[in-house]
């Protein structure tokens, strides 16, 4: 198989653990990495990010953070695309009788109102730590600076979010993207990017789009998945993400991607 990049996504993917890649993976990516361009596509924020490129020797490429809504190379802004602070404002208000938190993400800042098990729990996961204020005071330290949310992640329980999720759709379809992360999470996102728009972005003068190979897991990653020239879905996927994946490999706790760059790259 002839191709120039490999774009993958982290949690469910390429990590076996919740915050580490295997030897097997870094070995892998390494053997690889003299001649395809490796970037990391993820909802998290950078400094999530930055360790396993360290960890894996790719610092040098650039990464996508926040399903497409911020770009760097070596911290250097390639792209930025934030969710509006009026937006953040409704949002905020649309959620509060469900019982249901907002964390907000702008580049290296994560602002949550109180801390919880979910808050801790990525505290762990992803090597950040939060900035505790109400969601309100956030928006509107970030608004006199300009400045507004590149990921929301809406926090609650299953209840809550069935009620919210057409709401949300009603409300909001024309301006965000609304990813159900699982049961109790919804990720935002601007409308107006995507990881494969983020791609799009990446792509050198010489490289096309089905010179591209991607691997993912879940809703946010199908239509990259489905765009380049091979999609490759985790054993663990979802199964819609399935039926749209080109080829198939191992879960992510087997190694998948790292087998599958093995048997075919």
């Amino acid at each position: 198989m002839n191709f120039k990049v490999l774009c993958s996504d982290l949690d469910g993917t390429l990590l076996s653990t919740k915050n580490d890649v295997s030897e097997f993976t870094v070995s892998e990516i390494n053997r690889i990495k003299k001649y395809l361009r490796i970037i990391l596509v993820s909802a998290r924020m950078p400094k999530s990010m930055t360790y396993l490129q360290k960890r894996m020797g790719i610092q040098e490429s650039p990464i996508i953070c926040y399903n497409g809504a911020l770009i760097l190379q070596n911290d250097k802004e390639i792209s930025s695309t934030i969710v509006s602070s009026e937006n953040t404002a409704q949002l905020n208000t649309l959620c509060q009788p469900y019982g249901i938190k907002l964390g907000l993400y702008y580049k290296h800042e994560w602002c949550v109102s109180e801390t919880s098990e979910r808050v801790e729990k990525e505290i762990l996961n992803t090597k950040a730590e939060p900035i505790f204020e109400s969601t309100v005071q956030t928006v509107e330290r970030w608004k006199k600076r300009n400045i507004g949310p590149h990921k929301i992640m809406l926090m609650g329980t299953k209840a809550s979010m069935d009620k919210v999720t057409q709401k949300l759709t009603d409300s909001f379809s024309s301006t965000l993207n609304c990813y159900r992360s699982n049961d109790t999470l919804i990720e935002i996102a601007p409308k107006s990017v995507s990881k494969l728009s983020a791609i799009k972005i990446l792509l050198k003068p010489n490289e096309a789009l089905n010179e591209v190979i991607a691997f993912g897991d879940n809703y946010n990653d199908m239509e990259m998945l489905k765009n380049v020239g091979l999609g490759v879905a985790v054993e663990n996927a979802r199964k819609e993400v399935k039926e749209i994946a080109k080829k198939m490999t191992l879960s992510n706790k087997e190694n998948g991607v790292a087998q599958f760059i093995k048997d075919h790259l």
